[in-house]
């Protein structure tokens, strides 16, 4: 099966509607598959269910959705970058499913892995835990997790061959391998695009039986959230 596509608009094609669910790959914005965002955006598919780590900052990755209010419900860890999205929750526009970090990691693997549930300690006695079964182990409470799984999940690497084999570079591989599992559709765009076997195996981090369709996105910006600047010696403030 082909699965390249030469553009983000061919790697989009029919898998877009209202209401799905989508898994946004990236940290921060480290990672982020902004081109494919970027492409959701231009779809005006509306009423979105997006799952990832936090909301991008604003006007950039998720932060753009926010912006022409394509998304409805964010399942997530972090979103204290967006002030958009603190705006739209607070006023009752966004629905947030919140999650701890390491808990939604786990459900986003355990979609993967066909796993409906699993029970954790994180979150008993808390929010997190309301409404939720809570089951005891020993001498200890755990709260049950469900399964992430999304109608189609979005992720970035850095290479990737024509057989859908591929490569994230240093910290931005952080939830781009699991959720390349937990989605029925999987799109990947890659700043390099190799020829098929040329990537060693050993350094395959996600095999491409759970890629489904992947572009080329050569050169992409690389965004820094917070710059930080340390003032020179003998320079004055």
């Amino acid at each position: 099966m082909q699965k390249v596509r030469s553009t983000v608009a061919e790697a989009l094609e029919n898998t877009l509607r209202d209401g799905m669910t989508i898994m946004s790959g990236g940290f921060g914005l480290c990672g982020i598959p902004e081109a494919l965002i970027e492409g959701i955006e231009r779809s005006g598919a509306k009423g979105l269910t997006v799952i990832s780590n936090n909301a991008g900052v604003d006007g950039v990755g998720l932060g753009r959705l926010l912006a022409t209010r394509q998304i409805r419900k964010m399942i997530s860890s972090y979103v204290g970058e967006n002030k958009l999205f603190a705006e739209q929750y607070l006023s009752g526009e966004l629905e947030l499913e919140f999650n701890p970090q390491g808990t939604l990691a786990e459900r986003i693997r355990a979609g993967g892995a066909g796993i409906p549930a699993f029970f954790t300690k994180t979150g008993v006695g808390t929010l997190i835990a309301e409404g939720k079964e809570i089951r005891r182990f020993g001498e200890d409470d755990f709260v049950m997790e469900t399964g992430l799984v999304a109608d189609v999940s979005v992720i970035h690497a850095f290479k990737g061959d024509h057989e859908g084999n591929l490569v994230y570079r240093m910290t931005a591989r952080n939830f781009n391998p699991m959720m390349a599992t937990a989605g029925k559709i999987t799109i990947a765009e890659v700043e390099h695009l190799v020829p098929t076997g040329t990537i060693d195996p050993d350094h395959i981090h996600t095999p491409g039986i759970f890629v489904d369709r992947l572009v080329h996105v050569p050169s992409p910006t690389k965004h820094i959230e917070q710059r930080t600047l340390r003032q020179r010696e003998g320079e004055t403030a």
